[in-house]
């Protein structure tokens, strides 16, 4: 294989997939206090999404008694894979698929993962993709950059990126090129967009700023700005000009309104609100509309019982036609800081 991977990609979210991989919860200390609630609400996410298409469930242990629960719930287009985990955020220490629709084959990317450069047990999540490209019989590329005469692997969450399928990708400053929780000791933003060039295939980087408060990644951008299509991008907005999140977002606003598909066209945008502030233990919690998974069939949108759920639903309503629309209360899963985008990643199809 070349240098370069030429003609791989990674497809749009809303394109055609194979699967999805979700992994089991496990680690009660993600949840202080909540965790009996969490098994449930991975499992309705589970049933909802294996309705229309396959699931890959990562369990780290007690398989058959996991089993068996899934099972009562009649829930039939699943595998069942014993990997060890530290947490359950596949998004970000899962494998990266990319596509090459002229040779048909799948490849995936594995990233390093470093517990978002913030905790300390994630070497069972870092083992993943080891673990998975086996069970796959796929290929696993490691991604490197030269710099300084050394060769180093590269460490990257798929939280920290979104790509339209087509070259344009969207980033945040915040949470690549911050000295606090630093992925990559003395990267720049040459760095990073030659790996995602090399990488995949990407031409056309949008650099917003901020991500949301809360969030403990330091500033995913699958908090704030998703692509919905080639040349749609979905954004959270913040109405309250007294809270924290107004000004940041307003700015990643404006951003996204003078930036440019890689045809050089201006993208659609969506503004959609952000919920009210949500606090567990008087801890703001990352929620966000933003953190939505596209299925082949339907979309799932994480609620929070609040006021702006409604406002949301009918914005998703309105812009996915051909997808049905349904909602997961992720009022408690919220307290990991994450949602139903943290904790999925989608196969595509080759």
């Amino acid at each position: 294989m070349s240098e370069k991977l030429d003609g791989y990609r990674m497809p749009g979210e809303w394109e055609a997939q194979k699967s999805v991989w979700i992994a089991w919860p496990h680690n009660k200390n993600d949840w202080p206090g909540l965790y009996k609630f969490i098994p449930e609400v991975i499992l309705e996410i589970i049933y909802k999404i294996s309705k229309h298409q396959k699931v890959n469930l990562i369990i780290n242990s007690k398989i058959k008694s996991i089993k068996k629960t899934l099972r009562s719930h009649k829930i039939k287009n699943i595998s069942f894979h014993k990997i060890r985990t530290d947490r359950i955020w596949l998004r970000d220490s899962g494998p990266i698929f990319l596509t090459n629709k002229k040779y048909k084959k799948k490849i995936l990317l594995n990233f390093l993962f470093s517990g978002w450069a913030k905790y300390k047990n994630y070497k069972n999540d870092n083992k993943i993709n080891d673990n998975l490209s086996k069970i796959i019989k796929l290929k696993k590329i490691n991604p490197t950059i030269k710099k300084n005469g050394k060769t180093t692997k590269v460490v990257m969450e798929g939280g920290a990126f979104d790509v339209n399928g087509a070259g344009t990708i969207l980033l945040t400053k915040e949470c690549l090129l911050s000295k606090i929780q630093e992925r990559n000791r003395r990267f720049n933003k040459k760095d990073y967009e030659g790996i995602f060039n090399k990488y995949l295939n990407i031409k056309n980087f949008i650099w917003l700023k901020k991500g949301i408060v809360g969030d403990d990644t330091h500033g995913h951008v699958d908090d704030i700005s998703r692509f919905v299509s080639r040349n749609t991008i979905m954004t959270a907005i913040e109405n309250n000009k007294n809270d924290k999140n107004y000004k940041n977002l307003i700015e990643n606003f404006e951003i996204l309104k003078k930036s440019r598909d890689e045809r050089g066209k201006k993208f659609k945008i969506i503004k959609v609100p952000m919920p009210s502030p949500i606090f567990i233990d008087n801890i703001r919690v990352p929620a966000s509309y933003m953190n939505f998974y596209i299925c082949n069939k339907k979309v799932l949108l994480p609620i929070f019982r609040v006021k702006e759920d409604n406002i949301a639903i009918k914005i998703f309503k309105n812009y996915f036609k051909s997808r049905k629309i349904e909602t997961v209360d992720c009022s408690k899963l919220i307290w990991g800081f994450g949602a139903i985008h943290c904790l999925t990643q989608q196969e595509p199809i080759i």
